[in-house]
């Protein structure tokens, strides 16, 4: 899909290829959807941190697909972040799609959160995309924001304290943020489960997570390149979360009297 606009100066019409920000796009999950929105014949404004050589390595893997990239450093902590929009935007003037999928992940319990991870998991899984959010609002106006959430936020566990706080609040501002910007710009979600697991999870864990999932296995990168292209496509379709987790979330049946192991 591509938008024409016109330049009142010269009288040409200009055809203009439409553009996506994904930010961490350089690592994991989000690597994988500035790669998928490419083949998607998006052009893609590459957010990353200290990753700068993988984000060249995606950079040259976009444009052998003949789209166009750009990388844009920025630190979500203590970087301009509302700035990536209009950068973004000076490179893609089509651009019509944030994929927030920056994020910052570390296990820590109430009780042993210190001050700067508290301030750092909230500065980048929540922060970061609501000033994007905002600036996305006011520099463009229209198209989608899709926030990368856990399905961990249909749990409490308290181990990931501020991570997961950080990450509920995410969803809550993707229901805030569809209601207010629309019908402009429609704001979706997912969450995926067991997908791309950290690096030291261990095969004994990996099956130990299968076994807790209804449909008995792990999660892979294409069904999550399939949740967001629903997403993107149904354009009746906003302020939801897509949990992409082989129905992990669904087992939350609580104590009751049935379940019981002392009978009645």
């Amino acid at each position: 899909m591509t938008t024409q606009s016109s330049d009142p100066g010269s009288g040409s019409i200009e055809t203009l290829s439409k553009a996506a920000l994904v930010t961490g796009g350089a690592t994991r999950i989000g690597r994988f959807f500035a790669i998928h929105l490419a083949r998607q014949g998006y052009d893609i404004a590459l957010h990353y941190h200290h990753s700068d050589k993988q984000a060249s390595e995606v950079a040259a893997l976009v444009r052998d697909m003949g789209r166009a990239c750009e990388c844009l450093p920025c630190d979500f902590r203590e970087g301009d972040v509302e700035a990536l929009i209009p950068r973004a935007k000076a490179h893609f003037p089509a651009l019509c799609l944030v994929v927030n999928s920056a994020s910052a992940y570390a296990a820590a319990a109430i009780v042993e959160t210190s001050g700067p991870l508290l301030e750092e998991q909230f500065a980048v899984n929540l922060f970061a995309p609501f000033r994007l959010t905002r600036s996305f609002a006011n520099e463009i106006g229209e198209g989608s924001i899709v926030n990368i959430l856990d399905n961990k936020i249909a749990f409490n566990q308290p181990a990931y304290a501020a991570y997961l706080l950080a990450k509920k609040s995410l969803g809550e501002l993707t229901r805030m943020a569809a209601l207010e910007l629309a019908p402009g710009i429609r704001v979706n979600a997912i969450a995926p489960g067991v997908v791309l697991p950290a690096l030291v999870r261990g095969d004994d864990y990996l099956a130990w997570r299968r076994d807790g999932i209804p449909l008995a296995r792990q999660g892979e990168l294409a069904e999550l390149g399939q949740a967001l292209d629903y997403l993107l496509n149904n354009r009746f379709v906003t302020g939801q979360t897509l949990f992409v987790d082989g129905g992990e979330t669904l087992k939350r049946e609580g104590r009751h009297s049935e379940n019981f192991p002392g009978g009645h």
